[in-house]
């Protein structure tokens, strides 16, 4: 070691390096807190906007002179008042001259300065800038002591500590920042809104939110688009905090070809080149069906984005499908923190006004004591003038008489009794003012600095003159700055409606012996002449067949019961969809049923949230033994995961029908044997849910059953229809079967013989319906009802379906509504067929059908081809049409 090297013990510290860590990283949190990231409540800004502003103002760089160069700015704000680097002055300065971040722009851009699309601003040395109009009324009154000044940096020049704005900056500007271990996001408001806000503030300090938002309804984006729902909003202005959902402004345009959706206006925030680039995304990879481009046809008359649809795809459901997969619907995260005496604070809307409104106090009684004291100094020195004047040649005498000016200044104090600066004023006074007509003016000064100084005192001493002032002051702002609401509020619920994203299409919905359950289109059937043989339908397991048949559409709700009395409830669109041929998903993968149990009757509904519907409809049960039961549709209104009791079922009795009616209508229960009763439902007084019903029709020894339960709706149209196993069926009047006490054994609805077969099915007809029927092989024939002629009530009928296998029967009989076109023949061509097609879809779109069915291909139907009939939703199944 060098012996000349020496080591001083006294100037070594020892420190404990984990309060070392622990004091020097709060230092810096506190700095990039309170002097970087945050916003100040009073004006809103950061320190390097504040700068900017200031900067600007200082080279004379305002609205009403020449643009200057961004790298000038930049170049004097760096120098005098902000020690970071250029590119943190040059971001913030080009921000606060775009008008889609800003809901006010501040500076006044000339150049390119970036764009929606997310293209950054062109380097500083290129663009210009100066200040906005209002970016000068955010420093007006900034030289009559209204805010305190502050040293910079290196403690030669001084800077504004706040901006005495008169613009609620915070509000309607918003801002952003991450500090150290917090992070503020507001969003932007209207100016109009906001300062009658404030208004209502200074007239009733003790207004509630409620109140508030009667002026300042939700945050008002740059970019418009629209506010989906308001509790997040009246979350984010109760507590600071909150969630608010925007949706774009999207329009469907229809013409000959296809649809377009056009988007005029995105959400808040969002890049519109990023934005189409992922809807191109999420069409290549199959995400979003029935797209087919997407472009960008922005220009000089705004927005407007272009996203072609495919012919044969619903342009609502895709529509509905963007915005839950992409941007077109994002939410602002409202995170209201800002600097309230140098402390960050979260807070709520009311406090943002408040103290906006306090320092606009402050800042009004500040500039109005500058007033009073610069009024007060010159009516101070006009009273020596006019004195002066009054006495002029007296004056005059002293002054030439006195050797030096200071000579004459004592001369004049001692003759008039003056002080220093009333008689300097008087020796500096030029002798042009001695005419006549500047006499006149000293005097007319003196009297309105009189009534300035009296008006100033009142605003000093009244508050409610204060407050006048105050208003009076935002309200110029308005009228000068004010413009209407850009974002449009939906209220409603923020929440996705699942039936968005599935247009109302007519199905069908099968479930077969074993449990399959599926939807397929209607259109997926084609009519057939009575007596054919039918077209191949579901394949099935061996020993499966398809046992139910149901009509409804996408939005409808499913009420499932089972035969041993619960009930389960599914949304139609969320049954799995499958092609005829497909066999469906197990209803135990869908529902939480027993292993025991199995689903074998069904309700339609629209809705169950219409309180007068679930209130005067009922549920009436019918069991194979042939109990009955009627219980109000509210009582199963409310579903659950688990299903609920639906009634209470004996040993070995099930249910075998369910349907809905209206309190008013008979029923028609028919058994195997071919009898039926008639009764009026008031005979079945009104039970609980858990209840267990009463007889509703006596049966016959033996192994004889109920087979189902019609409502008759008009007796006068319709027809009782009723199918053998056999393929054998006819229809009646319902006028036909007289009506009889509940619980009787009924009158002979059929003439079942051997060849008939026993009775499998009963359905109201009339000349309007199909009849889907299918046997227990899967195949499937639908033919018209009007080709089956009324007969007698107790003749056997006619063949409605050839058997083709031995020991086949029938296993299911659906009632749909007819088609309202002529069958086409099977050697129609593939092109007259689309285009077909193509009428029937614009005639169920225009009738309100919810959407478009999918085309057929005729030449994979077996028998003859038909346009796909539409199911008929006044049927028994569902009263609240």
């Amino acid at each position: 070691m060098d012996e000349n090297l020496t080591i001083d013990h006294d100037r070594i510290l020892k420190i404990n390096i984990e309060e070392e860590m622990k004091s020097s990283y709060i230092d810096y949190s506190m700095s990039v807190i309170v002097a970087r990231a945050l916003p100040d409540v009073r004006d809103g800004f950061k320190p390097v906007h504040r700068r900017i502003l200031y900067g600007m103002l200082g080279i004379g760089n305002t609205s009403d002179k020449p643009y200057k160069k961004c790298a000038r700015v930049v170049g004097e704000v760096l120098g005098k008042y902000h020690p970071h680097g250029d590119s943190s002055v040059y971001g913030a300065l080009v921000r606060m001259g775009q008008d889609w971040n800003m809901r006010y722009t501040l500076v006044d851009g000339q150049g390119n300065f970036g764009s929606v699309d997310g293209d950054s601003p062109a380097a500083m040395r290129y663009t210009e800038c100066r200040l906005s109009k209002m970016g000068e009324h955010v420093m007006d009154d900034l030289e009559k002591d209204t805010v305190d000044m502050t040293n910079n940096f290196d403690d030669t020049l001084t800077e504004p500590s706040v901006m005495p704005t008169k613009i609620p900056n915070l509000l309607v500007n918003g801002g952003n920042g991450i500090a150290v271990g917090m992070a503020t996001n507001m969003p932007t408001h209207n100016l109009g809104e906001v300062i009658d806000g404030c208004c209502a503030y200074i007239d009733n300090p003790e207004i509630d939110l409620e109140g508030l938002m009667h002026y300042i309804k939700a945050p008002d984006f740059p970019t418009g688009a629209y506010i989906y729902g308001i509790q997040g909003v009246k979350d984010a202005y109760e507590t600071g905090r909150g969630r608010v959902v925007m949706r774009a402004k999207a329009e469907i345009e229809s013409d000959e070809s296809h649809d377009k959706i056009v988007i005029t206006e995105i959400p808040y925030g969002v890049n519109k080149a990023q934005l189409i680039e992922y809807i191109a995304e999420l069409v290549k990879d199959g995400k979003i069906d029935g797209i087919s481009n997407a472009n960008d046809e922005s220009g000089r008359q705004g927005m407007r984005i272009v996203i072609d649809v495919k012919r044969d795809a619903n342009a609502n459901v895709i529509l509905n499908k963007l915005f839950k997969m992409t941007a077109l619907q994002s939410a602002f995260s409202v995170n209201n923190i800002a600097l309230v005496n140098g402390r960050p604070r979260l807070l709520s809307l009311k406090e943002c006004v408040k103290y906006f409104v306090e320092h606009r106090h402050d800042v009004t009684i500040r500039r109005t004591k500058y007033d009073l004291r610069k009024a007060q100094e010159r009516a101070h020195i006009l009273e020596g003038l006019i004195i002066a004047c009054d006495n002029i040649d007296e004056v005059v005498h002293i002054i030439r008489a006195s050797k030096t000016p200071a000579d004459a200044q004592r001369n004049l104090e001692e003759r008039f009794n003056l002080d220093e600066l009333q008689s300097k004023a008087i020796v500096d006074m030029r002798l042009s003012q001695l005419t006549g007509l500047r006499m006149d003016q000293l005097h007319a000064e003196y009297e309105e600095l009189e009534r300035m100084i009296d008006y100033y005192n009142r605003i000093l001493n009244d508050p409610e003159l204060c407050k006048q002032v105050m208003k009076d002051e935002l309200q110029e702002v308005k009228e000068k700055y004010g413009d209407p609401r850009r974002t449009e509020i939906k209220y409603s619920s923020e929440e996705f409606n699942p039936e968005d994203f599935y247009p109302n299409d007519p199905v069908v919905i099968t479930v077969s012996h074993m449990g399959y359950i599926k939807r397929t289109p209607l259109s997926e059937f084609r009519e057939q002449a009575r007596g054919g043989v039918g077209s191949k339908g579901a394949r099935h397991r061996e020993q499966d067949f398809t046992e139910y048949i149901y009509p409804a559409t996408m939005h409808q709700t499913m009420l499932f019961f089972t035969k041993k009395g619960r009930c389960y409830w599914l949304k139609c669109y969320e049954i799995p969809e499958g092609d005829r041929n497909s066999k469906g998903r197990a209803i135990q993968n869908l529902l939480n049923i027993e292993g025991d149990d199995q689903v074998n009757a069904f309700l339609r509904l629209r809705g169950l949230d219409d309180e007068e519907f679930i209130n005067s409809h009922y549920v009436v049960f019918a069991t194979k033994n042939g109990t009955v039961k009627k219980t109000l549709l509210e009582a199963y209104s409310r579903p659950r995961a688990n299903g609920v009791i639906a009634i209470n079922i004996v040993e070995g009795d099930e249910v075998v029908d369910v349907r809905l009616t209206n309190g008013n209508n008979e029923l028609i229960i028919a058994n195997r044997n071919g009898r039926a009763v008639r009764f009026h439902e008031s005979t079945i007084r009104t039970m609980g849910r858990v209840s267990t019903g009463v007889r509703g029709m006596r049966l016959d020894e033996g192994d004889d059953a109920v087979v189902g339960m019609i409502v008759v709706n008009d007796s006068e149209t319709e027809n009782v229809m009723v199918v053998s196993e056999n393929g054998y069926g006819k229809r009646s009047q319902v006028e036909d079967y007289r009506i009889t006490n509940r619980g009787g054994k009924g009158v002979k609805t059929l003439a079942v013989t051997e060849k008939t077969g026993r009775l499998v099915a009963i359905k109201n007809v009339t000349d309007d319906n199909d009849l889907m029927i299918i046997n227990k092989s899967g195949v499937v024939i639908r033919l018209a009802v009007a080709d089956c002629r009324v007969m007698g009530r107790a003749t056997q009928g006619v063949r409605l379906i050839n058997l083709a296998k031995k020991n086949d029967v029938i296993a299911s009989v659906c009632k749909v509504m007819s088609s309202e076109l002529e069958a086409t023949v099977e050697e129609e061509s593939r092109a007259q067929w689309a285009k077909k097609s193509d009428e029937i879809r614009q005639d169920a779109t225009a009738d309100g059908s919810g959407g478009t069915a999918g085309e057929d291909d005729p030449d994979e139907d077996e028998g003859n081809g038909g346009e796909a009939p539409l199911v008929d939703f006044g049927g028994e199944d569902d009263n609240n049409e």
